[in-house]
């Protein structure tokens, strides 16, 4: 079997080929990946209707791409996957809509999948993939939790963020710094010359006795500590500022994870969305896992942000699992926001 995967729930459009047999593991053929950072630096974030309009332009060109990279037709492909959400509206009905008239042209099934399910599996395209059941840290720009995995579709929510997620901070604090977009990065760069230890910057919910995040209250203690550097401050204190509110993140993220695993007894975690690439949090994850023994799992790093590929091996391992509710009809919807735990 052959899958189509198409990713576009925000800024990325993502084609990639997938395929799978009935037992083992579902093979990558190529995958193919435009982002739209350049359009949006400009805005400072992502714009809704630019993000669709370019997605419009992208699709097909990249299809064709991955078609070629992997030697094959189009009447090779057995299913078409999509993004169905969460996401924004217009950008997913661009995916979707694109998916589901290939499905109507060919003959074909198309399957919509669940965004972060194709985040979580994404491991599973690693030269090292992990084995059920685990503890899934799923970190990105809009969502922040913590998942319990005990199979493909079974998943159960063990915490999430109240309010910001983790990239949403990083963003909002590179912002406050005056850093470029993608703030994430940018913020890691500058902390990279910073002391993390100079401002003691909030730890939020650490001790509330569950598993859930919020990051809103860091956001709002770095603007303070920047005033009080005054109007400008210093190409030190910004760094310092950087690297504390990076030290500040991972240290929740880690600290959390930690929890989950000895509230689950698993000795397994997968970490995967596009905050899974900083790399002081593999230096702090992969310090803990040597520490107290357990297995650590990342996505290879060009599939950390979103990507076509995960979408495609989503819809594999329902394929293989049974799991996989396609349909013939090609009629579509999407759902901007939906929840992992709903499937």
């Amino acid at each position: 079997m052959i899958f189509l995967g198409i990713e576009s729930s925000c800024d990325e459009t993502g084609v990639a080929l997938i395929e799978a047999d009935a037992e083992s593991m579902p093979r990558l053929r190529g995958q193919a990946l435009y982002s739209q950072i350049e359009m949006h630096r400009a805005y400072g974030g992502v714009v809704p209707e630019l993000a669709s309009r370019d997605h419009i332009r992208r699709v097909l060109p990249l299809t064709r791409e991955v078609l070629q990279l992997a030697r094959a037709e189009l009447c090779d492909i057995d299913m078409i996957a999509y993004t169905r959400g969460p996401g924004l509206a217009g950008a997913l009905l661009v995916g979707a809509g694109v998916a589901c008239a290939l499905g109507a042209s060919l003959g074909r099934p198309v399957l919509g999948i669940h965004h972060l399910e194709g985040h979580l599996l994404s491991p599973f395209l690693s030269a090292t993939p992990p084995t059920f059941p685990f503890v899934a840290l799923l970190v990105s720009g809009g969502h922040t939790q913590l998942m319990r995995v005990d199979g493909v579709g079974v998943y159960r929510l063990l915490g999430e963020t109240i309010d910001d997620a983790a990239g949403e901070a990083f963003d909002k604090s590179a912002k406050l710094l005056g850093l470029g977009y993608p703030g994430g990065p940018a913020l890691a760069a500058l902390a990279a010359f910073g002391d993390p230890n100079r401002f003691a910057l909030p730890r939020p919910m650490l001790r509330s006795g569950d598993l859930s995040f919020s990051f809103a209250g860091l956001k709002t203690a770095v603007m303070v500590t920047l005033r009080r550097l005054g109007s400008t401050p210093s190409e030190q204190d910004r760094a310092d500022l950087a690297a504390s509110t990076q030290s500040a993140i991972v240290d929740v993220l880690v600290r959390k994870s930690l929890a989950a695993l000895q509230s689950t007894g698993l000795d397994r975690l997968v970490v995967a969305g596009g905050v899974g690439a900083n790399t002081l949090l593999r230096a702090q994850l992969g310090e803990q896992a040597t520490r107290r023994r357990f297995k650590l799992h990342y996505p290879e790093l060009a599939l950390c942000t979103d990507n076509g590929a995960m979408i495609a091996l989503a819809a594999a391992m329902r394929w293989q699992r049974g799991a996989a509710d396609a349909r013939t009809e090609h009629d579509f919807n999407v759902r901007p926001r939906w929840s992992l735990e709903a499937l």
